[in-house]
């Protein structure tokens, strides 16, 4: 699962990245990103462009938009098949981007420790996803996007069993692609992050609140481990 990430980085240092024109893209930094709140994209359409887009998935056949809710992941193992993710997998593909992500690690009981995962190098990258648009009652267009996830790797196990994915860098203009269209070639590029390319560290329980949304929220917590009885809020 990932129910809450990270995107610090500046917007030209983003553009340069993962290669789009950032003169009309407005960015700041953002410590602690939510489900429906609006996220930082990069479709492909003859050219890579970045957009925001409500963070959980509304299907186009959607009656309503809170079905976005149940949303903000998609099981890579299973979203070729899915009614809701299927056609968004052939047609609509994107990167988010973020340069973290937060799971909560369970110590036993309802304790829970929160902590941030990032790439050792600390750079931005992309997660796998999807995106839909759908138009509500008052004919009004919403983009909206999920992320896919897979099993956890051996480094992130004790953490969570689940993981977003995290595309290598090589693999991104491939899951842009247009032309690619194959669902048994796309799930293949649906694995594990490499480990040794991961670090994790606890924060504090800022995190659990959406409302919490500064610096401090990724500031390593050493002398208290993270420890809390609470699940994170989301929306």
């Amino acid at each position: 699962m990932c129910g809450r990430y990270s995107l610090k980085a500046d917007i030209s240092q983003l553009a340069l990245r993962f290669e789009f024109a950032a003169d009309d893209v407005r960015h700041e930094p953002a410590y602690n990103i939510a489900p429906t709140q609006q996220v930082l994209t990069v479709t492909n359409d003859g050219e890579r462009q970045a957009q925001y887009m409500r963070w959980g998935l509304i299907p186009f056949w959607a009656k309503d938009k809170k079905m976005g809710y149940r949303m903000i992941n998609a099981r890579g193992e299973t979203v070729a098949e899915k009614p809701s993710f299927r056609t968004a997998l052939r047609r609509r593909r994107c990167l988010i981007l973020a340069d973290g992500f937060y799971e909560w690690q369970k110590l036993g009981g309802k304790q829970k420790r929160p902590r941030r995962i990032t790439l050792t190098s600390d750079e931005p990258f992309a997660f796998a996803g999807l995106w839909e648009t759908w138009k509500d009652p008052e004919g009004e267009l919403i983009k909206s996007c999920t992320i896919i996830t897979t099993a956890a790797n051996e480094y992130l196990k004790p953490i969570h069993d689940r993981m977003p994915v995290i595309l290598p860098h090589g693999v991104e203009s491939l899951w842009l692609d247009q032309d690619l269209d194959d669902p048994m070639v796309l799930t293949s590029l649906l694995t594990p992050y490499a480990e040794s390319e991961l670090a994790a560290y606890p924060v504090s329980t800022l995190v659990n609140s959406p409302r919490n949304r500064g610096p401090e929220v990724i500031v390593a917590d050493a002398a208290s481990g993270g420890l809390t009885a609470a699940a994170p809020e989301n929306g």
